[in-house]
């Protein structure tokens, strides 16, 4: 019933047509991160169902790697699939097709984190019933993409959102106005180190590791030519005190990374800089916008729950995906995989905070 071909570079067009289209469609799924994973330790394989008449009905971007020790590899393939995920038949052709790929690849097992919220017990469940293993490691940040985001329906008019918002979101977007907060738009690549530079003060500020330059640059390389990439940075009194990355796929948006300088955050640059993130998305055709990862344990002793307030003054609906979901082929290399793989984080997570480690001034 259905063709499976690998997509090449010939066919990125076609493929980002069919995934970005999709109501499941994710810039995670796109032809261009496949590209920038495949920089590092990850290779891209893309994989696409066609119909007889040779149309697209669902797809899935898988990333490969090779396990230390092991010499098998993994697959993973972030947001995925894309396609009718409650037409079982078309899911199992495709699943069927990654079983195959995997044979070839000696990979061990695949690895889901779908858009699907944990609601859609229909999907849950159809994932159950064919094999898949849950694969949750924790609350919030603990997986390898957010299980809890706020997202926010932009199909209203841009009075009626700025209507919704909460008072106090509302009245630090005019306090940034009022004090002369300037975002701009239509920043260069040039602005792209002033960002870093911010982003690396944010980070030592509260305690998290961020990646190498490099990798914004290879962000900005791949996704913005694509128009699939864009730079925000606040300005006050001409100098750059915050800055935001986001993503826009089809008729989605999503908050990526936010920097805020420990200068001037009494003129609230970050609720100004959402805002106008919001609003530009909603000129760029989209209908959602995804504020990205908040804390599970919603608790006002919890550190992230800041975080969460803030975002969840913009009036988005706290959402929980399904969660991580794995498909084993080689039940013997799962097992001793989920043995070594603590130990491969910590390492992984160790070198990236030596190779970021800032040395201290005068240094």
């Amino acid at each position: 019933m259905y063709h499976a071909k690998l997509i090449g570079q010939k066919e990125k067009k076609y493929y980002n047509d069919f995934v970005a289209a999709a109501a499941k469609g994710h810039i995670l799924q796109s032809y261009e991160w496949g590209e920038i994973k495949g920089k590092g330790e990850w290779q891209p394989l893309r994989l696409l169902l066609e119909d007889s008449a040779g149309n697209p009905q669902a797809a899935i971007s898988i990333l490969q790697r090779k396990i230390p020790v092991l010499g098998k590899n993994i697959f993973y393939a972030p947001r995925g699939p894309v396609g009718d995920i409650h037409d079982e038949v078309l899911m199992d052709s495709l699943f069927a097709e990654v079983k195959k790929l995997a044979q070839k690849r000696q990979a061990i097992f695949l690895k889901l984190d779908p858009d699907i919220p944990s609601t859609d017990m229909v999907f849950r469940n159809y994932l159950q019933k064919r094999g898949f293993i849950s694969a949750e490691k924790g609350e919030g940040f603990s997986g390898v993409q957010p299980k809890y985001v706020f997202r926010l329906d932009i199909t209203p008019d841009e009075e009626t959102l700025f209507a919704n918002l909460h008072h106090k979101t509302r009245y630090n977007i005019r306090l940034a106005q009022k004090r002369g907060v300037e975002v701009r738009d239509d920043c260069g690549k040039d602005e792209l180190p002033e960002f870093y530079r911010i982003l690396k003060e944010t980070t030592e500020r509260d305690k998290f590791l961020v990646r190498s330059y490099d990798y914004f640059a290879d962000l900005w390389d791949y996704l913005m030519p694509a128009g699939y990439l864009k730079l925000f940075m606040a300005y006050y009194q001409e100098k750059a005190i915050a800055g935001t990355l986001a993503f826009v796929f089809g008729d989605k948006a999503w908050y990526i990374y936010g920097a805020s300088s420990n200068e001037h955050r009494n003129v609230m640059p970050n609720y100004l800089l959402q805002w106008e993130m919001i609003r530009w998305a909603q000129k760029s055709d989209c209908v959602m916008y995804d504020f990205r990862g908040v804390p599970g344990n919603l608790s006002e002793d919890n550190p992230l729950y800041g975080l969460y307030r803030f975002k969840k003054g913009f009036n988005g609906e706290y959402t929980e995906f399904v969660g991580e979901y794995d498909l084993v082929f080689s039940p013997f290399y799962y097992k001793l995989w989920t043995n070594l793989e603590p130990i491969y984080q910590k390492n992984i997570r160790r070198l990236i905070g030596l190779k970021n480690r800032v040395k201290p001034a005068g240094n």
